[in-house]
């Protein structure tokens, strides 16, 4: 079950307060991924607030909970945040974000045990690869709760995504529900002109998958999508969500460019966002 079940308007409250966070975390070290984190904040939001069975008394084997994997680490400022504010952790030690021997690194490690975290990730493309065999390892303790993992669509360049698909429809592994952040861009540019990924829900279901779509930035529109990836589990096929987002969501001056994949905003545009994503009762760190 999940801890907090949060209404609509309390979800929309929470991610304004994880943005906050993102961009003082990136502002504090000037160094950071902000662009993908706030695109992403409704999803985990949605995860962590809604959706997902779990404790915050953290095991390793998570047995008996649904686990969640980031492939796509780099984006650890909004997964930190989630945590903290889920209560994982003291949201306090959201200000050593980068720091020298703190535990929550640019791209997140497993080696100081932050609660939440199972796997170190950030080398792009690996993060299906153990999500399914976390979901396999469920399969075979005879626990009945699911597996998510997210990948960022840029990503989806790496080989070894395409290998852990094959190997998720061919074993049906159904137990698991990917999700692809869509947002068309990347370090270097939009995917199209990069790498144009073409018509992934035709390659996913090619590949096997049982495949919706959903948009990420409005949670009127994620959580239905996810309701329905939870009820299309348990059917031979793997699912995926393929999830519109919008990178630097919240922030107008990030919104929509790749230039914000990995900078950090400076004083006077610190103060710009914070301004933007104001909440009823901030609790800022």
């Amino acid at each position: 079950m999940n801890p907090h079940n949060l209404s609509i308007e309390e979800l929309k409250q929470t991610a304004a307060q994880v943005r906050r966070d993102i961009v003082r975390m990136v502002h504090a070290v000037n160094s950071g991924h902000p662009g993908g984190s706030l695109g992403c904040t409704d999803y985990f939001v949605s995860l962590y607030f809604r959706v997902m069975d779990y404790s915050t008394d953290f095991t390793m084997d998570g047995e008996g909970e649904d686990l969640f994997f980031l492939s796509n680490g780099h984006i650890s400022p909004v997964w930190y945040s989630v945590l903290a504010r889920a209560g994982f952790f003291d949201v306090k030690e959201l200000a050593t974000f980068r720091k020298l021997d703190s535990r929550l690194q640019g791209h997140p490690t497993t080696h100081e045990g932050l609660p939440g975290v199972r796997i170190a990730s950030g080398s792009l493309g690996q993060g299906l690869s153990a999500a399914v065999g976390a979901a396999q390892a469920k399969k075979l303790n005879k626990d009945n709760k699911l597996v998510y993992v997210l990948m960022g669509d840029g990503e989806l360049e790496e080989g070894q995504i395409w290998e852990a698909a094959m190997y998720a429809a061919h074993h049906k592994v159904d137990n698991l529900i990917a999700t692809v952040d869509r947002n068309g861009q990347q370090i270097d540019g939009s995917t199209e002109e990069v790498m144009d990924l073409g018509n992934l829900r035709a390659k996913f279901e090619a590949f096997g998958w049982h495949v919706l779509e959903a948009d990420g930035n409005n949670f009127e529109m994620l959580l239905p999508a996810l309701d329905d990836a939870k009820a299309a589990t348990g059917k031979g096929k793997p699912v995926l969500i393929l999830m519109d987002t919008e990178m630097g969501f919240g922030v107008d001056f990030m919104m929509g460019s790749h230039k914000w994949h990995g900078i950090a905003p400076n004083d006077e545009q610190l103060e710009i966002a914070l301004q933007q994503l104001a909440v009823d009762s901030a609790s800022d760190y």
